[in-house]
């Protein structure tokens, strides 16, 4: 049994991403923010209070990348997880420490300003996070194994809505790379999912 708690203005949206290409029967639980996601039964799930969350047979798992993970390693035979796992894991990680952090941090307006600070971040810039990325994928069509895995859910995912909201600079190989992932019937079929569960505009 697979229950996914999540909100569609999440990060959420990965997950039903990698949930579609699971392609197993789930259960939907969509939590309003404020008090839904603070409530006693909640937070004995996520202790931090937030979506998404995904609960397997009793097994509780939280944080996009290792959820993602997790399903890919729980059902093999979906294909989903790299043979290549020291790349996989090594580009997962990327995307969950080195490119979640500076896309945050300069959404917020913060930079470092001397070469100290930026190799105190651990990231040191955006647009080196940037160029890393890109390196990788101008060589590689997909993140590991030359093929779809489930770390092209999540860096895919990331890459998408970071040229859509313009807080990853675009350039011509990170938007290849988006367009070969983009008409995934997956992919497709959770962004339909969790737009209908959108509150009605105003």
């Amino acid at each position: 049994m697979l229950t996914f708690y999540t909100n569609p203005m999440s990060r959420g949206r990965m997950v039903r991403w990698m949930l579609e290409e699971i392609g197993e029967p789930y259960e939907t639980v969509v939590l309003d923010y404020g008090p839904p996601m603070k409530s006693p039964d909640y937070l004995a799930l996520n202790p931090m209070g937030k979506v998404p969350t995904l609960v397997h047979d009793g097994a509780v798992v939280t944080e996009v990348p290792a959820i993602c993970t997790y399903l890919a390693q729980a059902f093999p035979a979906k294909g989903l997880m790299a043979k290549d796992i020291a790349t996989f894991y090594r580009w997962m990680f990327f995307g969950a420490g080195p490119l979640e952090q500076a896309v945050v941090n300069t959404s917020f307006g913060w930079q470092a300003k001397t070469p100290q600070e930026a190799g105190r971040t651990g990231y040191g810039s955006l647009e080196a996070v940037t160029a890393a990325l890109t390196g990788h994928l101008e060589k590689h069509d997909y993140i590991a194994d030359g093929r779809f895995t489930a770390a092209d859910v999540y860096l895919g995912s990331q890459v998408g809505w970071g040229m859509m909201f313009k807080t990853i600079p675009a350039n011509d190989t990170l938007a290849a790379y988006w367009a070969r992932l983009q008409p995934r019937p997956a992919r497709i079929a959770a962004a339909a999912r969790d737009d209908a569960l959108m509150p009605p505009r105003t």
